[in-house]
């Protein structure tokens, strides 16, 4: 039997959860007994998260690691609603078997997360992040970029965000390739985008996106061997999870100059250690996975994760379970 809402406590572990629609998560507050927030800045491990959730009912999660271990201590937890897309970091199968309901919050971060993916692929090429830094420290370089304009623009992954690209795309006069497992081929058509397998992708792109889940199937994707089938000077953007990246063969195809450029919001351990090589090399911007943090798109998964935690401690059947 569901316990009265007002009863439940609730567990919020997205970092920038508390800045926005400050009229929902005063909604969220006075809807339930208690609220618990991440303090940490940065999402939790399972270590992190035991001493938590034994007393939760429900948790709006960021990108903790939300293991069959986590889910097991936390006895009364009915609902995991992520704050976001991506559900890798939970073991689906074992919020299967205890009948923990997951859901998420697809299609509020796309524009935002795909508005920065342009502004990566223009950063990279003209040189911008390094020709302000450089500037700031007194020099006066004559950098030279690349154009977009006629260039090749592959999009692994056309999903919700990769179709938000695709139709920025269009009016820089570039060829646009994707490949996803389920091709809309009538949006390919209305926006002049080509169908390509992955292999195509990786050798005839000047630019290469990457919007894709981890799953076995795409976990190290961009390795040694497939870095190696790119187009040489390649500038490969990562907006969607480090862990699609072996990052020590990203680190050694750009300094051996195969790889012009990388532009990396996303690491397989976030924050990335200090010593990362890939924090070392000017020809790699490094972002603080901010793709979704802007003040729509944030908005917007606070308003649907809350709406869809309370739903299913009422009793409800959510909107976006997963």
């Amino acid at each position: 039997m569901l316990k009265p809402l007002n009863q439940c406590n609730i567990l919020v572990t997205p970092t920038s959860f508390a800045k926005y629609n400050k009229n929902f998560i005063y909604i969220l507050e006075k809807a339930v007994n208690k609220v618990t927030y991440n303090t940490t800045g940065r999402p939790l491990t399972e270590e992190d998260l035991i001493p938590l959730v034994s007393d939760i009912d429900g948790f709006i999660a960021g990108l903790d690691f939300i293991t069959a271990k986590v889910m097991k201590t936390a006895k009364k937890l009915k609902v995991i609603s992520r704050y976001g897309t991506g559900v890798d970091r939970v073991d689906l199968e074992a919020a299967r078997d205890m009948g923990i309901v997951v859901t998420n919050t697809p299609g509020a971060n796309s524009i935002s997360v795909a508005e920065l993916t342009i502004g990566l692929a223009i950063a990279s090429a003209r040189n911008i992040t390094v020709g302000d830094r450089m500037t700031k420290e007194g020099n006066w370089p004559r950098l030279s970029g690349v154009s977009l304009s006629e260039k090749t623009f592959g999009i692994i992954g056309l999903g919700s965000i990769g179709k938000e690209v695709a139709k920025r795309l269009t009016g820089f006069n570039m060829k646009i390739l994707a490949y996803d497992i389920h091709f809309d081929y009538a949006f390919a058509n209305n926006y002049n985008i080509e169908y390509a397998d992955i292999e195509t992708i990786l050798k005839s792109s000047d630019f290469i996106s990457l919007h894709l889940p981890v799953c076995r199937e795409t976990e190290n994707m961009i390795n040694k061997n497939t870095l190696a089938k790119m187009k040489k000077d390649v500038i490969l953007i990562n907006t969607a999870r480090g862990e699609l990246i072996d990052e020590e063969a990203l680190y050694e195809s750009i300094k051996s100059g195969y790889v012009k450029k990388a532009a990396l919001d996303t690491y397989r351990k976030e924050p990335p250690d200090p010593k990362s090589k890939l924090l070392t090399v000017q020809e790699v911007i490094t972002l603080p996975h901010m793709g979704a943090a802007t003040d729509d798109s944030s908005n917007e998964m606070t308003k649907i994760s809350i709406e869809e935690c309370l739903s299913v401690l009422r009793g409800e059947k959510p909107r976006y379970e997963v």
